[in-house]
């Protein structure tokens, strides 16, 4: 690419394109948690889960939240449904971070993707035990962990290159 007869112009190496995605795609995954957060928060406050749903009281819990992660998904209604998609929607991007995080140079592009997506895949976990056994402390594991993956995502942009 050249601007000038015998002149050319910076171009990134392929680890500076990777660090300029990573930063994209971590900006992208703190306004997914955003509307994460609102869906979580109007599935807490207008949707009740029926006691008695696929996957309720498990008695071995992997077992239990594949079913009743599918049945959220597919009979959940609009709320509940939109609200585990987005979830599993998050821990691929999230993984997508990960992975293109490791060809860059950069340790905060490195750490805050690492650490993000351990969160989000944390906070699936503690919501298909929700799902599971309906236990509150299991909600407020999974906000925290949410906070924890915004805040992680929000120190890589700024971290990302400086």
């Amino acid at each position: 690419m050249t601007t000038e007869p015998g002149r050319r112009t910076w171009r990134p190496t392929f680890p500076e394109r990777r660090t300029q995605r990573v930063r994209r795609i971590e900006f992208i995954l703190c306004f997914l948690l955003l509307i994460q957060f609102l869906l979580g928060m109007t599935v807490n406050l207008f949707v009740k889960i029926p006691d008695n749903h696929p996957g309720a009281n498990p008695p071995e819990y992997f077992t239990g939240v594949v079913q009743s992660v599918s049945w959220a998904t597919a009979s959940g209604g609009l709320w509940l449904a939109s609200h585990a998609g987005m979830g599993l929607l998050l821990v691929i991007v999230a993984l997508v971070a990960v992975v293109l995080s490791l060809g860059s140079r950069s340790r905060a592009a490195h750490w805050s993707s690492i650490v993000g997506f351990i969160a989000i895949a944390g906070a699936g976990f503690n919501g298909g035990s929700f799902l599971n056994y309906a236990e509150d402390f299991s909600s407020m594991i999974m906000a925290s962990l949410w906070a924890v993956a915004l805040g992680s995502y929000l120190v890589g942009i700024y971290r990302i290159d400086r």
